[in-house]
């Protein structure tokens, strides 16, 4: 279980690791790669945090075979050099996706089914433009990444996450200190030269969103 830690300071966006808002943070690693990809190995780091408003995180991330092509919103984002986290809050059968490409593109969906297709999730509805507009993104890579770097490349991903996005969807008021949510992390590159799979919680199949592999966070009492 990870303990999402409350800070009364919304993070700057800024991309410090190492700065003073993410310092003392609880570093987790998205190192539990699955079988189907090639031997790229990126070393995926990420941490998180949450306020009275909403949840934050960072990714830091060592890689290769860098590639960025998608971006505009609701664009195959995994097919790029990607991170993401996937979130369930309580006992709801619903959950949430957050994919970014490392140059800032996101994809957004609440997903309605724990079944995977082939080409994506089976049954999920799009956050409105609105919606993802309120997501705050850092990326430390340029939107487009093309041709793609081969040499080893360090990059960064920060977001911030409203609470009023969750509750929007939920259709009721969300309480989270203190209590317990499952989600995982990702790290993935499906269309790069090297694809490649990677989670926190180790995943029981390639359906990279299955919630049944979905480890435990707890929001600490602020």
């Amino acid at each position: 279980m990870y303990v999402v830690k409350f800070t009364d300071r919304e993070p700057g966006m800024e991309g410090r690791w190492e700065g003073p808002d993410w310092k003392h943070v609880r570093t987790l690693a998205v190192s539990h790669f699955r079988p189907e990809g090639s031997l790229h190995r990126p070393k995926t780091l990420a941490k998180l945090l949450y306020t009275r408003r909403g949840i934050a995180g960072i990714f830091h991330v060592e890689d290769n075979y860098v590639r960025c092509v998608h971006h505009c919103y609701l664009d195959p984002v995994y097919k790029d050099s990607c991170v993401g986290i996937a979130f369930r809050p309580g006992a709801e059968t619903e959950h949430f996706s957050f994919e970014f490409s490392c140059g800032g593109t996101l994809r957004a969906c609440f997903v309605t089914t724990a079944d995977d297709a082939e080409d994506g999730l089976r049954v999920f509805m799009p956050l409105s433009r609105r919606d993802a507009a309120s997501v705050r993104i850092y990326h430390s890579l340029p939107p487009m990444v093309e041709p793609e770097i081969a040499e080893p490349t360090v990059w960064l991903l920060e977001f911030f996450i409203p609470f009023s996005i969750v509750e929007k969807f939920l259709c009721k008021p969300l309480t989270v200190r203190g209590n317990e949510w499952q989600a995982n992390l990702y790290k993935c590159g499906d269309s790069t030269s090297h694809p490649h799979w990677a989670s926190w919680a180790p995943l029981r199949s390639n359906k990279i969103q299955a919630i049944d592999s979905f480890g435990k966070i707890r929001f600490e009492e602020a």
